[in-house]
């Protein structure tokens, strides 16, 4: 899967990429950004895989969260990917929605037709990207963590509750803990996997912990102004299933913070930092 470049850009000592390659999992060309610090010249470099959220590209975290500086200082790379297949023939919200279809993979594996064949964005992640930079000799696989936003929030967790041997940290910005049990997850997993809710629990990381899966390096972070804590995001019943099931979970409740890229960039550094200790 030979990469093109569309951009690059010198940053903080390392270098902001952007690539396109065409992905057989989703069956389209899928366009995701790279920053690779200045320690990436002279060997392996961790990587901290981000996800983003609803409505995003890969564009939202690399522009809006200035993480670059930080992951710089601690020689980390940033992977940022799309957050659905894009281009001509991939179907949409038949009702025009911002939370299915278009900018809405959820990092699942859709069974259900029309979806099926382009929106595979959970064997993209796990599959299709490592394999486009599997010869990029700047990157240090063996040292993977994973964190996300909203639906990359629950993208992230769910990756990382499957694979903990895989990923070696997770975090999670006001993730959408229990989409099983939210309007936003319930209209995506019906819309991609069907009516057979048995489906949907490997999809859920609440349902994922109540089975078993367990993770020893787990953080997430929330603001208590988040106009969908209540109704979408669900953390607490995260924290509930997690304590009847014996996993320490840490949770960072930011008084005064929303859902936007302005909370996200202020706790973006402590993010990083906190992988870099479990990945450095």
């Amino acid at each position: 899967m030979p990469l093109d470049v569309v951009s690059e850009q010198r940053a903080f000592g390392g270098t902001q990429w952007v690539f396109q390659h065409v992905a057989p999992s989703v069956s389209c060309t899928m366009t995701f950004a790279l920053f690779e610090p200045p320690a990436a010249e002279r060997g392996p470099v961790p990587i901290v895989l981000w996800l983003s959220g609803l409505t995003c590209t890969h564009e939202n975290f690399m522009t809006k969260a200035g993480a670059q500086r930080v992951a710089a200082e601690l020689g980390i790379a940033l992977l940022m990917p799309d957050t659905s297949p894009r281009g001509d023939g991939v179907p949409d919200d038949p009702d025009g929605g911002y939370d299915f279809g278009l900018g809405a993979g959820f990092y699942v594996d859709a069974t259900e037709p029309p979806f099926d064949r382009h929106y595979r964005m959970r064997r993209y992640v796990e599959q299709d990207l490592p394999a486009a930079l599997a010869e990029r000799s700047s990157l240090d696989w063996q040292r993977l963590g994973v964190s996300g936003h909203s639906m990359g929030g629950h993208g992230a967790l769910t990756l990382a509750l499957r694979e903990p041997d895989r990923y070696r940290s997770v975090s999670a910005f006001a993730p959408i803990a229990n989409p099983m049990d939210c309007p936003w997850g319930q209209k995506a997993l019906m819309g991609y996997l069907g009516g057979e809710r048995d489906a949907w629990r490997e999809y859920d990381a609440c349902e994922l912990v109540r089975r078993g899966a367990r993770h020893e390096a787990l953080l997430i972070d929330q603001g208590d102004a988040d106009p969908f804590l209540e109704e979408q995001l669900k953390p607490d019943a995260l924290l509930a299933a997690a304590d009847h099931a014996g996993l320490a979970i840490e949770l960072r409740r930011r008084p005064g913070y929303d859902h936007s890229y302005f909370y996200v960039a202020s706790f973006i550094d402590e993010h990083l930092r906190w992988h870099a200790a479990h990945l450095t």
